[in-house]
């Protein structure tokens, strides 16, 4: 496909792709197939989300039955659709707040957007107008809706837009020091604070895990100023962290948590917000309750929530939280021996089955990145010069050695031509 076609690619430099894309026309799990022929090893996992693979025929066969029976029906003012009602109550009955409500939205973006959103006006409602501020951490991503670029920790996403912050009062404090945090918070004025948002492993920040104590460090700063804590798990939910949400491996009871991604491993676009009751319950109690002036025509999907509904069966049927827990210190140790590699600074492999492999400054990133697709493995650069890797989970060991294998070879091949 050539320049000829009307498709403008997201975050991309036009004029570099347009002759040189890579058309995806097939999937079959962990792999998919170009239009060119090629069957290339999905070491990304498409854009974090491609949980249990490529090609689930059971995923399409209940789309296609519920797209026969009501493709959807919106969910404003008193209408419902039965799929939305079941998701929500099986997610909120798995999930990490206790006695949480779920509002469903159509991805990861909307839903940071969303809690942004609530974040304020639940401090509006409560008589406290002046806690409007939004933090988050350098190195975060958040989407690139509204409040997702406005609170992003990657400046480059916000260059050329006219403005410092799209959204006017928000603030990014340290990603790793708990005591800078703490100082930020303090020095700004927590009374002025509405939210703070984390991802509990920093993804497109360059695959960040926060030192020991750092997130229950800033869960009970959120907790001393009254500060809702928002957990954006849309990259860690559904088994990325060894477990089915971050929260619970780092031990974290939030007021919100974010998700989107893994819950239909991209089969169908779908995200959503678990709301503790201290924030829905003034929404839903009395005549006199408030209206959250917030929705969107896709919000509960009935076809992505049936999608949703087959993929969580699948991830528990074939066990594969347990999987992505089983297989991380399988990944931890076939990427360990690169972290020698002269072009390389650090392997990062944390927490969680994800990993980053952060090469020296001066090393070219993107034509690592094309001789790894050259030799069959799918990675990409993302921030600080770091390749990603984070797999589908139904990759075995020897795909994760040829992931290592690959990288090492392109690595010496990139060395050699330089």
């Amino acid at each position: 496909m050539s320049s000829s076609s009307a498709l403008w690619h997201p975050q991309a430099h036009m004029p570099s792709v347009v002759d040189d894309r890579i058309v995806v026309v097939a999937g079959d799990g962990a792999y998919v197939e170009t239009s060119d022929g090629r069957r290339l090893l999905d070491a990304t996992a498409g854009l974090w989300h491609a949980n249990v693979g490529h090609g689930r025929a059971s995923i399409a066969a209940v789309a296609a039955k519920q797209m026969e029976r009501l493709e959807t029906y919106h969910l404003f003012g008193r209408f419902a659709n039965e799929p939305a009602m079941r998701l929500a109550d099986r997610v909120a009955a798995a999930g990490p707040i206790p006695d949480a409500k779920v509002f469903w939205t159509s991805g990861g973006s909307d839903a940071v957007d969303l809690a942004c959103k609530l974040a304020r006006r639940h401090w509006q409602h409560a008589g406290r107008t002046e806690k409007r501020t939004i933090v988050s951490r350098v190195n975060s991503y958040h989407g690139l809706h509204g409040f997702g670029t406005s609170i992003a920790g990657l400046e480059f996403n916000r260059e050329g837009l006219g403005s410092e912050s799209l959204i006017p009062e928000t603030l990014r404090v340290s990603n790793t020091d708990l005591d800078a945090v703490v100082r930020s918070v303090e020095a700004y004025g927590p009374e002025r604070i509405a939210a703070l948002v984390a991802e509990p492993i920093q993804g497109t920040g360059g695959v960040v895990t926060p030192p020991e104590g750092y997130l229950a460090g800033i869960q009970e700063l959120c907790r001393a100023h009254d500060i809702l804590f928002v957990v954006d798990e849309v990259i860690t939910g559904f088994g990325r962290a060894g477990t089915l949400f971050a929260c619970e491996r780092f031990g974290l009871e939030p007021d919100m948590v974010l998700m989107a991604k893994g819950i239909t491993s991209g089969y169908a676009p779908l995200g959503g917000v678990l709301i503790a009751p201290r924030v829905w319950e003034p929404f839903f109690a009395g005549d006199d309750a408030p209206v959250f002036r917030h929705g969107l025509t896709y919000t509960g999907h009935a076809t992505a929530c049936v999608v949703a509904e087959e993929n969580l069966d699948i991830i528990e049927r074939e066990g594969l939280v347990e999987r992505a827990a089983a297989l991380e210190p399988v990944l931890r140790t076939a990427l360990a021996p690169l972290a020698d590699h002269d072009l390389v600074a650090e392997v990062r492999s944390a927490a969680g089955f994800i990993a980053g492999v952060r090469l020296e400054a001066d090393v070219p990133g993107e034509l690592v990145a094309r001789t790894c697709i050259e030799r069959g493995v799918i990675t990409r650069v993302i921030t600080d010069n770091v390749l990603q890797v984070c797999p589908p989970f139904v990759v075995d060991e020897s795909d994760l050695a040829s992931i290592a294998e690959t990288l090492v070879e392109s690595l010496d091949d990139v060395m050699v031509r330089a």
